[in-house]
């Protein structure tokens, strides 16, 4: 597949869409946001101002009619998302137009992945062609191996084999892909509130415990996986600086992550940050 064409880029929050615009724009690629007014940064459009070879877009959570009659105006025929949108706000804040309305009665389940792949479906059948989040990011994805100065201790790795057992099973749920642990007891669950939000659920929760944690270490591993059948179009892991912030405030102290199928933003801060907290990074492939 050629990177060098004409490409869309539909926008949540985050650094995500703008790690992408650059890798995109490094390929030679002409970039057509769509900025979600609800999520993306509104320096979308300060860059857009310094960079002829990008246009933007700012739609409503929704609008799916005005995003495709909008690309396929541009001409885009290919298209990516990238950044989040909160879970909370797909499914308290949309205010659909009648074409996601319909799609949305026609779903047997209100989960985003059945969300997110009837709205490929229906940009495909529009002959917009939704690529994987990583094409231009493969640089990014989290290579197996311990990745810190310092590797898991054997408690933590009892914690990492519970974890991902815990975490595949969540994630083959759509519920969330991130858990908490600590003497491999789950702590924490991530749902809708995402993954860093979940992280400071559990450091709030074992330093409420007083000394009734006493049969608990007080550290926590946090885990965090690929859903089993993971569509690299949309809701690809993710971790950055903010995650081993929430891990340092929340008392964690090793990160487990699937590679190949994780973007670690800022990798080298992150690492950095990590093995100044003497938190343990790992990467391992799904067995």
């Amino acid at each position: 597949m050629s990177l060098d064409q004409r490409l869309g880029l539909i926008a949540g929050n985050g650094r995500f869409p703008f790690l992408l615009l650059d890798a995109a724009r490094a390929h030679g690629a002409e970039v057509i946001v769509a900025a979600i007014k609800e999520e993306t940064d509104p320096e979308m459009d300060a860059r857009a101002a310094q960079d002829p070879g990008m246009r933007v877009h700012w739609l409503s959570l929704g609008e799916l009619s005005r995003l495709i009659e909008t690309f396929q105006r541009e001409g885009v025929s290919r298209a990516v998302m990238a950044g989040q949108v909160k879970h909370k706000q797909i499914f308290s804040s949309i205010r659909p137009d009648w074409r996601l309305a319909k799609l949305l009665l026609s779903l047997r389940t209100k989960n985003t992945d059945m969300l997110l792949g009837a709205i490929a479906k229906v940009l495909g059948d529009e002959g917009i062609e939704l690529i994987s989040s990583t094409a231009y990011l493969e640089p990014l994805l989290a290579q197996t191996g311990v990745l810190t100065r310092r590797a898991p201790s054997e408690a933590e790795l009892a914690d990492i084999l519970y974890g991902r057992k815990v975490a595949e099973a969540i994630a083959g749920f759509d519920i969330g892909q991130t858990v908490v642990i600590a003497s491999q007891a789950c702590v924490a669950v991530e749902a809708m509130e995402g993954t860093d939000a979940a992280i400071e659920r559990a450091g709030m929760l074992m330093r409420s415990l007083g000394d009734d944690a006493s049969t608990l270490e007080r550290s926590l591993t946090v885990v965090k996986v690929a859903k089993p059948k993971q569509d690299m179009r949309f809701d690809v892991p993710v971790i950055g600086i903010a995650t081993i912030e929430a891990m340092m405030r929340a008392g964690a102290t090793c990160l487990s992550l699937e590679s190949g199928r994780t973007l670690i933003f800022d990798r080298d801060k992150v690492i950095e940050r990590a093995d100044a907290s003497s938190i343990a990074v790992v990467a391992a492939e799904r067995t």
